[in-house]
């Protein structure tokens, strides 16, 4: 299935062989198409539920949901996400946003990736200081009662994101609102039946 048609990758190379491209800052971005029913916990318009279930999935496996949201990629209805993962060496974390194209029986994805380096922590801990622990910890907004996987805190807010312009965060979103307004899709794809949910 032909899902994306085009999309503007200035600055990126391509893997061999693959649907996968790096920048020299390390930014991974990666278009995905799965034959299968999509794998999420409520339809898109069951906006409030999708969030919660998500919130408490990405949790669950040890990670953070920074933010959700269902809206439209070149017009067609789709869910966004901004998640943050501890990186498998255990040091830092990775940062990945991805907008989800759920259809009935098959979905596509693409996702964009940035990993902290050797420094980490640095823009945590400068605004756990300026604002102190009460108001940098936080209750999860989709999903109040979570109290696992990576937390939920100021320090991943945007507007902190020109301060720390380096931090793979900062620099994700920056591709993010680049990148994904150039993106098309096959309209053949858009026009397949919606994800009708579990």
């Amino acid at each position: 299935m032909s899902v994306f048609t085009s999309i503007d990758l200035t600055g990126y190379t391509q893997r061999e062989g693959e649907q996968v491209w790096i920048d020299d800052r390390g930014i991974v971005v990666s278009l995905h198409y799965f034959d299968l029913v999509p794998n999420l916990p409520a339809p898109l318009r069951d906006v409030d539920r999708l969030r919660a279930e998500l919130a408490r999935r990405t949790a669950e496996a040890g990670a953070g949901l920074i933010q959700a949201e269902v809206g439209n990629l070149d017009g067609v209805p789709s869910l966004f996400q901004l998640v943050k993962v501890p990186r498998p060496n255990g040091q830092g974390q990775a940062f990945i946003g991805s907008y989800t194209i759920p259809k009935d029986t098959c979905s596509a994805v693409i996702k964009a990736q940035a990993s902290e380096g050797e420094m980490t922590g640095m823009r945590e801990a400068i605004i756990l200081d300026r604002v102190g622990p009460q108001q940098y910890f936080q209750q999860h907004p989709y999903a109040p009662e979570i109290n696992t996987g990576l937390p939920y805190h100021a320090a991943d807010r945007p507007e902190f994101d020109a301060e720390f312009p380096d931090h793979p965060l900062s620099l994700l979103r920056r591709e993010l609102s680049r990148i994904f307004p150039t993106l098309r899709v096959d309209p053949r794809f858009g026009a397949l039946p919606p994800f009708a949910g579990e």
